[in-house]
């Protein structure tokens, strides 16, 4: 029996369509394998909320995740399922998102009577910060951010449309300039409301969380500025730099989307540190 060729055509299109979907269920399988040796080794649930930059199927065009909506439905569910005596760990890996679903997330893991630690193994910006001041523990890799939880309207800081209206006169500034800066207002005092409501209810003075959510919130940073883990602990975060190694594997099972050229190649396994050659003895010195 002869095979034609639009036989061998359509074999291959079966492999190149069923490929990917293998793919994709053998990392899911990881994952939670993963996931679960994970919980059971801390007696947790573990909750991961990683934003990648993913790719269109069709178009292969990228765009960004972010925390939104369907996130806080999903995480607020995890949190549903889990008695309040299991202590919560949440894996994050965000630019930020929405505020009133990282708010959302927030309030509920105050809520959690059980211990809550947050991983944070590359960076956890604006919402995501905001995410991990909810946590009793901030667990970040020493080479790992967060960010400034400032508004932002539209493309503008708010805190800066603020600063334009107090350095320009009124008569000088247009009305629609003069309504964001009403707006921008209301933004900044509801987000260090927020902030410092999420601070006092995970167990902060008074003081000190009011001090900590106007350094968070008050614009005297650009909203990508970095935090560092250092920079993190100096401002009083309850930050430490013990990452646990099965948080690495996890990230390696959450691939960037695309089949673009990848801009960093390395061999994938541990370098021992080189051993120093031992100095040669000395000669002794004759009499």
């Amino acid at each position: 029996m002869s095979i034609s060729f639009l036989d061998l055509t359509w074999v291959l299109v079966i492999i190149l369509i069923l490929v990917p979907v293998v793919q994709r269920w053998m990392i899911e399988n990881t994952r939670r394998n993963l996931i679960r040796r994970f919980e059971k080794k801390r007696g947790s649930r573990l909750i991961t909320l990683i934003h990648r930059q993913e790719a269109l199927s069709f178009l292969g065009l990228a765009f960004a995740r972010f925390i939104d909506i369907e996130d806080s439905e999903q995480v607020l569910r995890a949190i549903r399922l889990t008695s309040t005596e299991t202590p919560i760990d949440i894996v994050l890996h965000t630019p930020g998102g929405l505020v009133l679903a990282a708010e959302q997330i927030a309030h509920a893991l105050i809520r959690h009577k059980a211990p809550v630690t947050v991983f944070i193994p590359h960076y956890a910006m604006s919402g995501g910060t905001l995410l991990a001041l909810a946590a009793d523990k901030i667990v970040m890799d020493p080479n790992a951010v967060l960010g400034p939880v400032d508004p932002q309207l539209g493309q503008y800081p708010a805190s800066s449309i603020i600063h334009v209206t107090e350095i320009k006169a009124v008569n000088d500034t247009d009305d629609e300039t003069l309504i964001l800066a009403d707006v921008a207002r209301k933004a900044v005092d509801q987000v260090n409301h927020v902030v410092r409501t999420i601070l006092t209810g995970n167990g902060m003075d008074a003081q000190r969380a009011s001090e900590l959510s106007d350094t968070l919130t008050c614009g005297q940073w650009t909203h990508d500025y970095p935090i560092s883990f250092e920079e993190a602990q100096s401002i009083g975060l309850p930050v430490s730099s013990d990452l646990p190694e099965e948080i690495t594997q996890l990230m390696e099972l959450y691939p960037q989307g695309g089949g673009r050229r990848p801009s960093v190649q390395y061999i994938p396994v541990p370098y021992p540190r080189p051993e120093r050659p031992s100095p040669a003895p000395a000669r002794k010195q004759r009499q």
